[in-house]
């Protein structure tokens, strides 16, 4: 599904866990923030954390909690500490453990050559986006992109463009894919978890000249 045309490109930037990097992905432009509850990510965070950086976030900026194969203790502890969060489900969640949490979500799926993007998307037709990410080993944040014309033009969800994208390649990325929103995490850091905020600032800028060329583009 693609954005009505002239819909700005959503930014979410993933794996905060420092108050100044969160202070300054809002600063940036950012949409969302995303918070990894994950305890294999060099770049998780407790529940109780997110929520306290949660709480720095302003209105109208979303806070985003990633799970992995997560308990449902572990997905109401997380809900309660960030009783706003939309939730992304990164790992091998079936339909059933991602509707019965009852809550917005975000499924991820790993693109490789072979994936039916078409068919996962049937079967999570109550997500309210996929989030496109590199096949590597592990769940995400491996800072890999994926070859964009495995994404068929039809894709009936709200597409989120993540992997391996960066200042660099954000631009061709937006333009390519045309993307409901674009998430990053590697691609702004100095270190795992630590963020850069020049890097944030300018990744945020490269998504606005994309949108703008597109709307040049259309007129």
């Amino acid at each position: 599904m693609r954005p009505i045309p002239g819909t700005p490109t959503r930014i979410k930037i993933c794996g905060l866990t420092r108050e100044v990097d969160v202070d300054a992905a809002v600063a940036a432009g950012a949409d969302a923030l995303g918070f990894v509850l994950y305890p294999g990510s060099a770049r998780a965070v407790t529940a109780e954390r997110a929520g306290e950086l949660a709480r720095r976030l302003p209105p109208f900026v979303t806070p985003v909690l990633l799970f992995v194969n997560a308990a449902d203790e572990e997905i109401a502890r997380g809900v309660a500490a960030v009783p706003q969060a939309l939730l992304q489900f990164h790992g091998d969640e079936t339909p059933a453990d991602c509707d019965r949490v009852g809550r917005p979500y975000l499924r991820a799926a790993r693109m490789a050559p072979g994936f039916d993007l078409l068919n996962f998307a049937s079967l999570y037709p109550r997500a309210s986006g996929l989030l496109l990410d590199a096949h590597v080993d592990g769940y995400g944040g491996g800072g890999k992109a994926f070859d964009w014309s495995l994404i068929p033009a039809n894709v009936p969800s709200p597409v989120v463009l993540s992997g391996g994208l960066n200042p660099a390649n954000v631009i061709e990325g937006v333009m390519h894919v045309r993307p409901w929103a674009v998430d990053v995490s590697t691609g702004v850091e100095e270190a795992k978890g630590i963020k850069d905020a020049g890097l944030m600032r300018r990744f945020c800028e490269a998504v606005r000249e994309a949108d703008a060329r597109i709307a040049d583009a259309l007129t």
